[in-house]
């Protein structure tokens, strides 16, 4: 079984004249590859998984795992609004080799997203995948958080190996970690909690960052593991204003700027979303810069 640790760059989705530019998929991907992290994950949130046709989908997780395979393991983000979609979309990732299945919760119909109708979402979609499933906690985006007393209840399931919690509330994810049995993986969803969440047993994270700093994001790990946490602390403070730009502040436009101020192809974002302003770069590259000075 597939054993989730370490961290993880959700990688987002390079677009050129409105479409997937795969040749900068790739340059941009030797970077990460060449990096500390343990792993790349493909449609998620900073990848505007919901921005992209099926068709696209298919595309993207077949060049991705392609390129990574004998290098790092691959995390699909295959949630989607049905059970079926997800169902097949899990066997889409399987067939290309991906590790595992990232799973969103459906949030449309958000008022008929109790527990008993994600938990009997997320029981189907594992007894149907053939690859582990990590459940996806974005109250941000979604609208919906998924409880920890519903979370430990999943966690018992043998292909439900752990959960990404993006939502930021580190009380919720210190209960996760107390009551899901050890092999269960938490992962902070953000570098704004990551050190926190280490510190309490997280065993990893998924991290937006990562894609702008993925080494110091993985240092952060290094020091707590090695029981240096002063030092963890203080290169997680030092991370905290670039974090809060590609992710809070400015999202996936921030995002892509930064990857452009680093040397890497990031583009527009899909319409709707819009590119940063030419004022919000500039704050931008201030930010970046400062970030490198204070970790250099």
């Amino acid at each position: 079984m597939f054993k989730l640790r370490g961290i993880y760059v959700p990688i987002p989705t390079p677009f050129k004249d409105g479409q997937i530019a795969f040749d900068k998929l790739e340059s941009n991907l030797e970077f990460w590859l060449a990096s500390k992290l343990e792993g790349i994950v493909v449609m998620g949130s900073n990848g505007e998984f919901i921005m992209l046709s099926p068709e696209e989908k298919q595309q993207l997780i077949h060049a991705v795992c392609a390129q990574a395979k004998g290098k790092k393991p691959v995390i699909v983000g295959t949630g989607t609004e049905s059970t079926q979609e997800t169902i097949k979309l899990n066997k889409l990732a399987t067939e290309a080799g991906a590790a595992a299945a990232l799973v969103l919760s459906p949030n449309y119909f958000k008022k008929a997203m109790n527990d008993r109708v994600l938990k009997e979402f997320y029981l189907e979609v594992a007894e149907a995948s053939p690859i582990p499933i990590i459940l996806y906690n974005m109250p941000g985006n979604s609208g919906i958080n998924l409880s920890a007393k519903l979370v430990a209840e999943l966690a018992t399931h043998p292909n439900i190996i752990g959960i990404k919690d993006s939502g930021g509330n580190i009380v919720q994810i210190a209960e996760i970690i107390h009551t899901t049995p050890g092999d269960f993986s938490v992962f902070a969803g953000s570098a704004s909690f990551l050190f926190a969440s280490l510190a309490l047993g997280a065993i990893g994270g998924t991290l937006a960052l990562a894609n702008v700093f993925p080494n110091e994001c993985a240092q952060v790990q290094e020091l707590v593991e090695d029981g240096q946490f002063a030092k963890a602390k203080a290169l997680q403070l030092n991370l905290i204003e670039a974090n809060n730009a590609v992710t809070a502040r400015w999202g996936v436009s921030g995002l892509k700027a930064a990857l452009e101020l680093i040397g890497l192809y990031g583009g527009e974002p899909r319409k709707p979303l819009l590119p940063l302003g030419a004022e919000d770069r500039e704050l931008l590259r201030t930010i970046i810069r400062q970030t490198q000075e204070s970790i250099a």
